[in-house]
Parts: C-alpha cells; structure tokens; sequence
C-alpha cells in the first residue's frame, strides 16, 4: 500500500468506483490535476477568465466527487468545512503570520544592503484588502476544502505529520506548475507547513482559508526593500526570492522543530506518530 492509500470499506459499483475506494486520495489529486489543468488550458486558449477562475475549483470538486464515489456522506464532510469557533488567537495568526513573515524578509534585505522603499504605502490598504477579498471568495482560499479538508486528515490517519504536509504539500505544488511554471511546486510545498500546524490546531478550514487569503497579497504587495545598486539586484538569480525563501523555509524548521514534527496534531494514546482517522471539526483550543 503505497503512502497515499487509505484503508476504506469498499462499495459495490463499477471497476472504476472500486478502484477509487481504495484509493481515495491518489484519486482526489488525479481528478483535481484534470479538472483544474482542463479548465486552465480552455482559458488559456481564449476561454476567459470565469474559466480560469473555475479551474482553482479543482479540489473542491474533486473532494466533493471523491467523497461521493467512496460512498461517503457528502453533507457530513461539509458540515466539517463549516467550522468557526476556535480561539481568536488563530484568526489573529492567519491574519498577520504573512504579513511578520514578510516583515522579516525586508529586514533581512535591508541587512544585506537594500533600502525600504515606502512610496507604495499610501494605496496600500486598498490593494490589500482587496486582494485578500478576491483570494478569499473567489481565489485560491477556495482550493483549502480539497487539500485540508480532504487530504490532509486522511493521510495523517495513517502518516506523521511531516510526512502528510509533504505529500500534500508536493502534490499542491504540482498543481500549481502549469500557472507558475516548472518550479512553481517549490513555495506552496513549503508553505503546507504552516497550513498543517493551524489545521491541526483547530481544524478549521475556514481559519486555513483566511491564511490563505492573507499570503497572497503579503507576497505581492509587502517587499518594500528595493537594490541600491548591482551588488543587490541580479547577480544570483534574484536576491529578492531568494531571502524569501530563505526566510520561508527557515520558518518552517523553526516551526517543525518547536513542535517536534508533530506540527499541532495532538498525541495518540500510547504516543503513536498517528492517529485513526477523525472529522476535521475540533472543540476551540
């Protein structure tokens, strides 16, 4: 059994249903890569961008899909999307980590010779909020049902956590590859990190969601270092992304190291590295 498959009771039905119990989460990422990856290349080819906004639909279909055909309750699994009282302390997280991480990145170029560039504040908050909005109602926060909701608690039924946000995280960022391009799996398998441990914390894909939100325009709009000179623009690449990935992935084993790989999943009796499958709803912490 390979480390995407989940022990299901399997249905009668068609070769194809069968095949999808057994393994429902290989499934839910195939159907997700071909609904999205359709609907992207009809857009790209003068289908719109309604078309192109309903190709980021992809996981929520496919989870919605996958869900049916493995003969699971539908209206269970989205009760379970549903869930909003949790401690004010991990809307406030979800809110404003992008916004410290970035805080972070312009220190880290102003210390290698950049200079803050501040010109860009005075519109910034309109920018912002409606950025986070458009992410948050018709964006990527939509894609959070499929890879938190679906995946994630799945693979943690039967995996450590780091193991779970890296499968999900790598097959999240494969997704991405046909609008970023080929290393365009590389930040959103690293940012899973961070989405795991706040699931984890309150399952709640409603908080996920607002993380979700609040990356987007924090990766647009909040760099304000600007190179001074040829010693801090080009040379390696872009210096610029680099330290943003520096800073990411340092964040991430920081993150990974306080919570000794457990990433906000709370122990199992005995201190199994995994636990049975549970609903993604949780109690407030």
């Amino acid at each position: 059994m390979t480390v995407m498959d989940e022990p299901v009771a399997v249905p009668k039905g068609g070769r194809a249903r069968r095949w999808v119990s057994r393994h429902p989460i290989v499934s839910f990422f195939l159907l997700a890569y071909a609904v999205s990856w359709t609907l992207w290349g009809i857009a790209a080819v003068g289908g719109g961008q309604v078309v192109f906004l309903l190709g980021g639909l992809g996981p929520l279909v496919s989870a919605l899909c996958i869900t049916r055909l493995a003969s699971g309750s539908v209206r269970s699994w989205l009760r379970t999307l549903l869930v909003w009282r949790v401690s004010p302390g991990y809307y406030v997280i979800a809110l404003l980590l992008p916004v410290a991480i970035y805080a972070v990145v312009n220190l880290v170029l102003l210390a290698l010779g950049y200079t803050l560039n501040l010109s860009s504040l005075a519109g910034l908050a309109p920018a912002y909020v409606g950025s986070f909005l458009l992410v948050a109602t018709v964006g990527g926060g939509l894609e959070e049902p499929g890879w938190r909701g679906f995946a994630l608690p799945r693979l943690e039924a039967r995996h450590s956590p780091v193991v779970s946000t890296l499968v999900v995280g790598l097959a999240w960022g494969i997704w991405h590859v046909p609008i970023y391009g080929p290393a365009g799996f590389v930040v959103p398998l690293i940012l899973a990190f961070f989405y795991t441990w706040l699931y984890n914390r309150t399952g709640s894909i409603l908080v996920c969601l607002l993380l979700h939100a609040s990356f987007t325009p924090a990766q647009n709009l909040l760099t304000f270092a600007q190179p001074t000179n040829s010693a801090t623009s080009g040379g390696l690449g872009d210096l610029t992304d680099l330290v943003i990935l520096a800073v990411y992935i340092a964040a991430v084993l920081g993150l990974t190291l306080a919570t000794r790989g457990r990433l906000g999943l709370p122990p199992t009796p005995g201190g199994s590295r995994v636990r049975k499958h549970r609903q993604p709803a949780r109690e407030p912490q």
